[in-house]
């Protein structure tokens, strides 16, 4: 099986910046192998939420083809994309919950709008997902009545309702105590492993994507994949850019400056 077959989703020199003096991704071309856990690592500003954004449909390349499941993805088509989507589901950044639906309510929504099933089947599934994360009892809660690493785990609940082929995570660990970081990154990969979903987990936190991923790619400011491999690849790298974001290290190609004007010029000194 070549790996175009083996992929559900395919880029294909793809580019996009949200207008001409910014290039946001560069000429990417990557496979995301079905049923494996695939890490996109990399420092803020990199793409990373953008290349999710783009194969969820939210926005059109500008440059390149994104392939689902061997259909190349068409922005402008919303039947298309309705019918993608039922497909994925999305864990986001900030969780985004319904401020004004119980905890029950938000994991029940997509069954709700997607779906012909019965209300008890519905409580039942719902149930089953809140107690997959942990938060069973806390069903009849506000997303204003529990704390922040909660509300992501009840969005987690509500990510995988729909049983979906993929599901893309973005920032899962982010707000976490280290307990509930460690019980999520163990939820990911079993979750992957029962369903035999594509999972694609965005994050900075390179311990736990290591621990948890069957696939790594790490990307650069300006849209660059600088590595990919497997886990033990990436740690092992020889690659100085690798070995810094990897390691954690302060010194190295990547600088913690946004480019930007001399010092001088900025605040008006004259020489």
């Amino acid at each position: 099986m070549s790996a175009s077959d083996s992929a559900l989703i395919e880029l294909r020199d793809v580019s996009f910046g949200y207008d001409a003096s910014r290039t946001i991704l560069s000429h990417i071309s990557l496979n995301f192998p079905r049923g494996k856990v695939t890490a996109i690592l990399g420092g803020s500003g990199c793409g990373k939420t953008t290349l999710l954004r783009l194969i969820g449909g939210v926005y059109a390349a500008t440059g390149g083809e994104v392939i689902f499941d061997g259909e190349r993805i068409n922005t402008r088509d919303r039947e298309q994309l309705f019918r993608l989507r039922r497909r994925l589901g999305m864990l986001y950044q900030f969780g985004a919950l319904f401020t004004d639906l119980s905890v029950f309510e938000n994991v029940a929504f997509p069954l709700r709008e997607q779906t012909q099933l019965p209300e008890q089947m519905i409580r039942d599934i719902v149930l089953m997902k809140l107690n997959a994360v942990g938060l069973r009892g806390a069903r009849d809660l506000l997303p204003s009545e529990i704390s922040g690493g909660m509300a992501r785990r009840v969005a987690l609940a509500r990510a995988i309702a729909l049983d979906p082929e993929l599901v893309m995570y973005d920032e899962p660990f982010a707000g976490l105590d280290l307990i509930s970081m460690g019980v999520a990154a163990k939820l990911i990969r079993t979750l992957n492993d029962s369903t035999g979903a594509t999972s694609l987990v965005v994050s900075h936190d390179v311990p736990e994507c290591m621990a948890i991923s069957d696939h790594v790619i790490l990307m650069a400011t300006g849209g660059r994949v600088v590595a990919q491999g497997t886990p033990a690849e990436l740690m092992d790298s020889t690659d100085p850019e690798v070995r810094q974001f990897v390691r954690g290290e302060p010194d190295g190609p990547v600088k913690f400056h946004y480019p930007a004007a001399d010092m001088d010029v900025d605040f008006g000194v004259v020489a």
